[in-house]
């Protein structure tokens, strides 16, 4: 039977990537840029979702399984499944593995505030578990490695400073749809490949219950979007609803600031970020 990522992209080819290639390609690079920071060990949190685990995956090829460290970082309300899905991944690639729970920091800080909205809970919790993993980068000499996709980097699905933080992102260039054919075809569990995409942030959240579409309707709609470069009313053209695209571009345009360094306020003839951003900066 064809699984249901197969039968989308039968529907958009235009989202199916060269499997070998992109691999070959996205190992190459991850390597060649923490190698270049001067770092040859990885570390990454491990949520049993699709997206760490296809990071978890590129970085096994990259730098062995000896040189990954997998941490997972489970709430008191994190589903059980989730944890025992991760541990699946941690035991297929054979990587270095800690298990850390957050409760106890967590419920201390909203102890004075029991009223706190589950976003706010969600946050915090996502902001925790990079403060762990940077922790750990010391502690490892081991450079944090990204899981944030690029259907989540353009609508601003995640944490700035939280699951957004990484110093290397393997996986930002590609659509959540593309993250399921590479995960599939580096052999990523089933059970993570197929189980509804969620960030565990509280008891039955799900990603596109909460984005209110899915992902693959997004993920051709920003193809068109972006790299056709197409406008409002050629993509209403295309079939995608007017509404649908004013609400995607609007979350694009207020995600901005999620999407880069902070902003530094220019006095200076040489700012950094700025003018001063290049290789040919950092000489005598």
């Amino acid at each position: 039977m064809m699984k249901f990522w197969e039968e989308q992209l039968q529907q958009a080819p235009y989202l199916a990537l060269n499997e070998e290639l992109s691999s070959q390609i996205l190992t190459k690079s991850l390597r060649e840029e923490v190698q270049k920071a001067g770092f040859q060990n990885v570390v990454l949190g491990l949520s049993g979702g699709i997206d760490s685990a296809l990071s978890l995956y590129l970085a096994v090829r990259a730098f062995g399984p000896e040189n990954v460290l997998a941490v997972r970082m489970p709430y008191k309300l994190s589903s059980a499944s989730s944890l025992a899905d991760a541990e699946e991944a941690i035991e297929d690639t054979g990587v270095r593995s800690l298990t850390i729970d957050i409760t106890p920091q967590i419920d201390a800080y909203f102890e004075t505030d029991p009223e706190a909205t589950p976003l706010r809970r969600g946050n915090k919790m996502a902001r925790e578990r990079m403060t762990i993993l940077y922790d750990l980068s010391a502690k490892n000499n081991a450079l944090v490695i990204g899981t944030s996709n690029r259907t989540e980097l353009f609508l601003g699905y995640g944490t700035q400073f939280g699951d957004a933080a990484s110093a290397v992102n393997p996986i930002g260039d590609l659509y959540k749809t593309q993250v399921r054919q590479l995960s599939a075809y580096l052999g990523v569990p089933n059970s993570i490949i197929d189980k509804p995409p969620s960030a565990d942030l509280w008891e039955d959240q799900t990603d596109e219950g909460e984005l209110g579409f899915s992902y693959f309707d997004v993920d051709r709609l920003l193809y068109h979007m972006i790299d056709l470069q197409m406008r409002e009313d050629q993509l209403v053209r295309e079939g995608f609803p007017r509404e649908f695209v004013q609400g995607v571009h609007k979350r694009i345009v207020r995600n901005q600031y999620k999407r880069t360094m902070p902003v530094i306020l220019k006095i200076s003839n040489r700012t950094v970020g700025v003018d001063f951003r290049y290789p040919r900066d950092w000489g005598l």
